[in-house]
């Protein structure tokens, strides 16, 4: 049994700081936990009060009964370090803290946080918190949160069957939000946890648990920093195998939103691009803002293994269909053309003027008709190219609602495949029966057509993501030894190396790159350059100028011998004058002395190893436009060459590798294959850190696919673990 199995099943819980106040943290504590109905022991630590509500008090940790299970802690942080280490000579056996003042506040704050954790350690107590507002567990009762809940609350708590929601937020207010947005939709979710600063307990440790939880369907998270990234690519890993889908909200793009989320949980900010690529490869469905956390949960909630198409959309008005055209195309999600036997069935059901397509308008025929949506329904259901369906409809007049409950909902509530409702009209009036009988289809149900859309692009992309980690790991265990990793070929030093020991690392891993040798001397350039044939580029090697050409130490298109003469001391000149203006005493390994590479289309193919979360590829357009466009696409460097030139299909620019005016598409698969064969080395080889080719000149398709003459890495940066 885990940490937190435990504590969700707590038999007896201690509430230290328990008061009569209403308003004081212990006393809202107390009464949720009696709304709620616990039938564990509670018992209660208070220095005013000798009873508060009827039960007795106790004024001291020490006269508590040994073993309670689990402790509430709503008392300042000046007591917390005495009540842990005495509960912890009680044998109590974890504890919810409350209070703020940690590693949240600054560094004063951190080192406050290292003493509780040591102490609580010391005193073999497992915490969740500081600086949290608890946790609620449907099934067993168990309301430790400060948060006052409401009469209504718990009315709906009883009322609804649990959704198989687990939240899980390291803010206490976002955990509350959630749960009060899903409530909204008539989803009750099965637990609620917040971790709050985590000086023990970790979002990690809360997914562990629900995903061995069998009530839980849907993990809903809401996390600032992921502490501990191996272990959640892992838990992402075992929720692909256990059918539960994680849905993600991290905030932190911008460098604001880093900042803040260091100042709100004591969070480190971390690489946002590379955890988001890593994350997504590993089928978490990441979104981008609150409103798809909730929205993606809540279809995820009905259907957590949503199968890989198209959708269909239908609705009976012209204006929503072409918003819908747009909207599908802005978050990338598939509208396929119905197949021939779909049309023809729907021709049959639909007036003459009405066009049979996806997404399909209807027309008016529901006011006359109204079971004849639902025989359409299932029609475009049936296609064998529609994997889910959405249904936006206006709510109109009383009778409306009525024909919609009656024919409607029952065949969407019938679908096999995943349905969405939604009736727009914002905050319009929808009557009870009609809301109510929405609820009991348990199909999702929005009354926003962008946020239906925006969300079921999430879960489309989840589904993707899901099939090929899936199939990714069959072609693993099925083709072990055909698909082996090479074994690492290891860079001679350690640091960054200078091009030249990059490109001979690249030439030993059958990767292209201009032909050339390192030079000592002018004369030995010159025989370089006679041997390979003018035009030449000479470049200043040494691991201490990684950034060559800022330093004047990349000379192009030298055409002769006297040009190479005049090039060499030029070189050496400026590499001197930039040594000297910046402080550096920099000896050159040589200089590298390069046949000119032939003009093509320039990208970028890049890998880093981050300390936290492990190996990423990047590629995009090289040379200059990196900085002007940032156009790179980031993923995990277990992808395959497919999902590589997937990813490159997906760039701003990829328009230009498809060719345009006249041009011809480049070699996708040859990009592919460096991209694989460097995503090889980052993986089997732990010392290497970076790996930068920009630029990678790439070529238009050759007659062979796999022809290496379709790329050239025209410079190399390799760094190795010191």
């Amino acid at each position: 049994m885990t940490v937190l199995q435990q504590i969700a099943t707590a038999k007896s819980v201690v509430i230290v700081g328990a008061s009569a106040d209403s308003r004081a943290l212990g006393g809202f504590v107390l009464a949720n936990l009696t709304a709620f109905g616990y039938g564990g022991a509670v018992h209660l630590v208070s220095r005013s009060s000798a009873q508060i509500n009827g039960k007795a008090c106790v004024d001291q940790i020490a006269k508590l009964p040994l073993g309670i299970d689990l402790a509430v802690l709503a008392i300042p942080e000046a007591g917390v370090l005495d009540a842990i280490t005495q509960l912890g000579e009680r044998q109590c056996h974890a504890a919810v803290l409350f209070a703020s003042g940690y590693a949240e506040t600054g560094e004063d704050g951190l080192e406050r946080q290292r003493v509780l954790q040591a102490a609580a350690k010391n005193a073999g107590i497992r915490v969740i918190g500081p600086n949290c507002m608890g946790f609620t567990n449907f099934s067993t009762k168990l309301a430790l949160t400060f948060e006052p809940l409401s009469e209504s609350y718990f009315e709906a708590a009883n009322q609804l069957a649990p959704s198989g929601i687990a939240v899980i937020a390291q803010s206490g207010a976002m955990a509350a939000g959630l749960r009060d947005a899903l409530l909204g939709r008539g989803l009750l979710p099965q637990m609620v946890f917040s971790t709050g600063n985590e000086v023990d307990i970790q979002v990690e440790d809360a997914i562990e648990h629900s995903l061995a939880d069998d009530n839980i369907r849907v993990v809903c998270v809401y996390a600032e920093q992921i502490r501990s990234p191996q272990r959640f690519l892992q838990l992402a890993q075992e929720a692909v195998k256990r059918s539960k889908p994680i849905t993600l909200l991290m905030p932190g793009k911008s460098a604001r939103a880093a900042a803040a989320a260091a100042s709100h949980t004591g969070a480190l900010a971390g690489d946002h691009a590379v955890a988001s690529a890593l994350l997504r490869a590993h089928a978490v469905a990441l979104v981008d803002s609150l409103d798809e956390l909730i929205d993606t949960t809540a279809i995820l909630a009905r259907y957590p293994a949503p199968p890989i198409g198209g959708v269909a959309f239908m609705t009976g008005s012209g204006a929503v269909k072409n918003i819908a055209l747009d909207m599908a195309d802005s978050v990338g999600l598939p509208l396929p053309e119905l197949q021939a036997k779909t049309v023809n069935q729907l021709r049959d059901k639909l007036p003459s003027f009405a066009v049979a397509e996806n997404p399909l308008d209807y027309t008016t025929i529901g006011f006359r008709q109204p079971g004849l949506i639902g025989e359409i329904v299932h029609t475009m259901l049936s296609d064998m190219g529609v994997s889910s369906l959405v249904l936006a409809i206006p709510a109109g007049p009383v009778m409306a609602q009525r024909d919609k409950a009656d024919h409607i909902l029952p065949a969407l509530a019938a679908a096999i495949k995943p349905v969405v409702l939604i009736i727009n009209g914002d905050d319009g009036p929808i009557e009870p029966f009609f809301i109510e009988a929405i609820r009991a289809s348990r199909v999702p149900f929005f009354r926003s057509t962008d946020r239906a859309l925006r969300a079921l692009g999430c879960v489309c992309a989840y589904a993707q993501a899901t099939q090929a980690l899936r199939q990714r790991g069959q072609a693993t265990k099925q083709h072990a030894v055909l698909i082996a990793l090479p074994e690492p070929v290891k860079p001679l030093v350690k640091g960054i190396h200078p091009e030249y020991a990059g490109k001979a690392w690249f030439k030993a891993l059958d990767l292209s790159v201009p032909a050339g040798f390192l030079a000592q001397n002018t004369s030995e350039a010159l025989l370089i350059a006679k041997q390979i044939g003018y035009p030449v580029v000479i470049k200043a090697q040494a691991s201490a100028l990684p950034h060559k050409s800022e330093a004047g130490g990349v000379i192009v298109n030298v055409k002769d011998e006297d040009a190479l003469i005049i090039a060499w001391q030029k070189l050496h000149d400026n590499v001197a004058s930039f040594a000297k203006a910046n402080g550096m005493q920099l000896q050159l390994d040589g200089v590298l002395v390069e046949a000119m590479g032939t003009q093509g289309l320039e990208l970028v193919v890049g890998a880093k190893r981050d300390v936290a979360w492990g190996p990423v590829m990047m590629v995009g357009l090289g040379g200059v436009w990196i900085e002007a466009l940032h156009d790179v696409r980031l993923f995990a460097p277990t992808l395959t060459e497919d999902e590589i030139i997937s990813e490159l299909h997906q760039l701003k620019a990829a328009a230009v590798l498809r060719g345009m005016r006249g041009q011809s598409a480049v070699d996708f698969r040859a990009i592919a294959q460096v991209v694989k064969c460097l995503a090889e080395q980052m993986l089997v080889n732990e010392d290497l850190m970076e790996i930068d080719v920009n630029p990678l000149i790439v070529y238009p398709v050759s007659i062979s696919a796999n022809s290496k003459s379709s790329v050239l890495a025209l410079d190399a940066l390799i760094s190795v673990k010191s």
